[in-house]
């Protein structure tokens, strides 16, 4: 896929843009500030691109509204967000208008070439992607309607909102293809989502999980 990365560490820019490439994927820009990284998209209409939330002058979420104006202006870009730090209210600003083509993910699972890839292939796809140091802070929260949850549905709702299938929840959870359907139906259920699009229903669930509904 043909990417922007948007980071103003040289060191995390080069190596992304390595790894990238070695990954069979084609950096076409790169940029250390906001406003360079939007004319990069603009001029080279990339698949996806990968932003740091922090950028200069302020160093405070320069970012984060930059990756907003690329959802709302050219919705068809892929946008994975990298932070230093679990900042909630970013992976909700992200997610609460348009939960498509949208990632958050800390910049340690960078790290992880398996996961950092995975994570921008779902998001390629149009899937949403939550770091899971996010859904864990999450999860120690209790909010209504969550609070009616087991704790094997928070498990599977935990495990959507990282973005994952059905069958990517089984095999985390260790359970068979059809206790996640069941455990999956019954949380539509209980956080009063009634049956329609199923994608839409799983956007929607995560979102409630959230708290940006």
């Amino acid at each position: 896929m043909r990417i922007v990365i948007a980071e103003d560490s040289v060191l995390l820019r080069e190596g992304l843009t390595r790894l990238l490439a070695e990954a069979g994927h084609e950096v076409v820009a790169t940029a250390a500030e906001a406003e360079g990284f939007l004319r990069a998209v603009g001029e080279h209409q990339p698949e996806v691109v990968v932003v740091d939330v922090r950028m200069p002058p302020t160093f405070t979420d320069e970012g984060l509204r930059a990756a907003l104006v690329v959802r709302s202006r050219w919705p068809a870009v892929g946008v994975l967000v990298l932070s230093q730090y679990v900042e909630e209210r970013y992976a909700t600003e992200l997610l609460s208008d348009r939960p498509h083509g949208v990632g958050y993910l800390l910049k340690d699972r960078v790290a992880d070439l398996t996961d950092f890839l995975d994570a921008l292939d779902r998001v390629h796809a149009g899937g949403s992607v939550l770091d899971p140091e996010v859904v864990a802070q999450l999860l120690t929260r209790s909010r209504h309607p969550l609070a009616s949850l087991t704790p094997r549905e928070r498990d599977v709702l935990g495990l959507m909102a990282e973005g994952r299938t059905n069958a990517a929840i089984a095999a985390t959870l260790v359970v068979g293809d059809g206790a996640v359907e069941k455990h999956i139906n019954s949380i539509f259920a209980k956080l009063g989502l009634a049956p329609a699009d199923r994608d839409h229903r799983r956007v929607l669930a995560v979102l409630r999980y959230l708290g940006a509904d």
